[in-house]
């Protein structure tokens, strides 16, 4: 393979390394008032990658770049398209909130192109030592975009805590490497499978556990969730909406792919811990939401309870179960999104948010429009029919069924109802309960648009997508097995 070839299937990675560069660049050589065009600039850069990263699908495109370092495969331009549209989404709406409180600056688009950038590394990576830069790369911008309004005492508090616990994470993820490369002899992902297929010791078992606890961590599933509440109430709203969103497709794509490829031939040995942490992360982010006020924290623990349906489809194992991971995170990404920009609609004409559940109390007769979107997103994200998100919870329990975990699909069934309780809270009170607070102020028409297309996407209209999308995530799964 060139060297020019290899340029050419990593243009999205690079142009956004340049365009994020130069934007870097204009914002220390211009005023803060240049912030919103460096940020339009940021989102066209996005918009750019998208289209690059599609138009590699319609090439045909599925070549290692690099010498082996990269892949650019159906699964990588799928979970690259999530990443990109989910930052674009995030970019379009943070403007507001941050020129609100007198903190809006040209380095947040430019941190999030960086971010970009390493989740685009994560997702295409195919040698241990590439998914760690990536993993890196995402990581460190992540730890600033928390902390990134510094006169905000939460804010600060969850910028430390994530890096604390990120770089945690990471040790335990380069300790689980270093087992994996000692006992394979390579850092290749084909190599490490070929390995581990003629010996699987009990050293290489370690590695395995090592590197996939730490990358629970990256997806915040239990027992490695700990950080999630405290980050996402204390991050800035259009942050939490980004790790929530960009961020965990990218992790879960770096998950399935590490699981499906060098560890594939191994499933028998990490099944059991995605099982459990699967179980584990739907129990406890139902039952962690049910006692919550603030609505980041509950939507904190609501993420927490999606990446156990998501991990049902890994535990799966199988073509059918990764298909099931992508249709269920393409529809997770719309519904995140549109219920943190929600959120960041509800906001007083002071610019103070609206941020419990007393704060919202009869937001139907106030503001009407806003409570009907937020129904359907809850009640999209409790998987009640006919909306889409209960298409994403079919998919996964039938790949488990069809892989003979009946048992597994019927507790994760049976577990989902508890989830129920704290979503359709959310509609007492907005429609039942009297008005406590002040109405929300109007918000921007690029609020609107985002929230409007996010419904749209959940609302029953969604289910006209199921047979692309459908085709299109069992062409991505299988990449991965063709791979193998």
């Amino acid at each position: 393979m060139s060297y020019a070839n290899s340029l050419y299937l990593t243009g999205a990675e690079i142009g956004l390394s340049i365009a994020g560069l130069v934007l870097l660049l204009a914002t220390a050589w211009t005023t803060r008032s240049s912030a919103r065009a460096i940020t339009i600039a940021a989102v066209t850069a996005l918009f750019g990658a998208l289209i690059f990263n599609l138009s590699l699908a319609n090439d045909g495109v599925g070549a290692a770049a690099f010498g082996g370092l990269l892949e650019v495969d159906a699964f990588s331009i799928f979970a690259k398209s999530l990443v990109y549209i989910a930052t674009i989404a995030c970019l379009i709406v943070a403007p507001r909130y941050f020129e609100d409180r007198g903190q809006f600056r040209g380095e947040f688009a430019v941190l999030m192109l960086f971010n970009a950038v390493g989740m685009g590394i994560m997702v295409s990576a195919v040698d241990l030592m590439t998914l760690y830069i990536g993993l890196e790369l995402s990581s460190l911008s992540s730890y600033v975009l928390a902390s990134f309004a510094r006169r905000d005492d939460k804010s600060s508090e969850a910028g430390l805590k994530y890096f604390i616990l990120g770089g945690l994470a990471s040790g335990i993820i380069l300790y689980g490497v270093s087992l994996v490369y000692g006992f394979s002899g390579t850092t290749s992902y084909d190599g490490v499978r070929a390995a581990f297929d003629a010996d699987f010791s009990t050293g290489a078992l370690f590695g395995v556990v090592f590197v996939l606890a730490g990358l629970a961590f990256k997806v915040a599933a239990v027992p490695f969730h700990m950080w999630t509440p405290d980050v996402y109430e204390g991050a800035p709203t259009p942050v939490t909406a980004f790790f929530a969103s960009a961020p965990k497709v990218a992790a879960v794509a770096m998950l399935v792919r590490m699981a499906a490829v060098p560890f594939g031939g191994q499933a028998e040995a990490w099944q059991q811990i995605v099982i459990f942490a699967a179980l584990a992360s739907i129990v406890v982010g139902a039952l962690g939401a049910i006692g919550q006020q603030n609505l980041k924290r509950l939507l904190a623990y609501s993420s927490i309870n999606n990446v156990g349906f998501i991990l049902i489809g890994l535990a799966a194992a199988t073509p059918a179960g990764i298909s099931g991971v992508l249709v269920y995170l393409s529809i997770y990404v719309f519904m995140t999104i549109g219920s943190f920009v929600a959120l960041l609609m509800l906001r007083t004409e002071k610019g103070e948010a609206l941020a419990t559940f007393d704060d919202i109390s009869g937001l139907s007769t106030s503001s009407p429009a806003l409570a009907w979107c937020l129904l359907a997103l809850m009640f999209s994200l409790a998987g009640i029919p006919p909306l889409f998100g209960f298409w994403g919870k079919f998919v996964v329990f039938q790949a488990a069924v069809q892989a003979d975990m009946i048992a597994l699909a019927a507790i994760g069934i049976a577990a989902s109802v508890i989830g129920a309780f704290y979503y359709i809270k959310f509609v007492k009170v907005m429609f039942f309960d009297e008005p406590k607070g002040d109405a929300p102020a109007k918000a921007p028409v690029s609020h609107w648009v985002v929230l409007g297309l996010c419904v749209l996407v959940i609302s029953p209209l969604g289910y006209l997508l199921t047979p692309w999308l459908g085709s299109v995530a069992d062409a991505a799964a299988q990449a991965l097995f063709f791979a193998a």
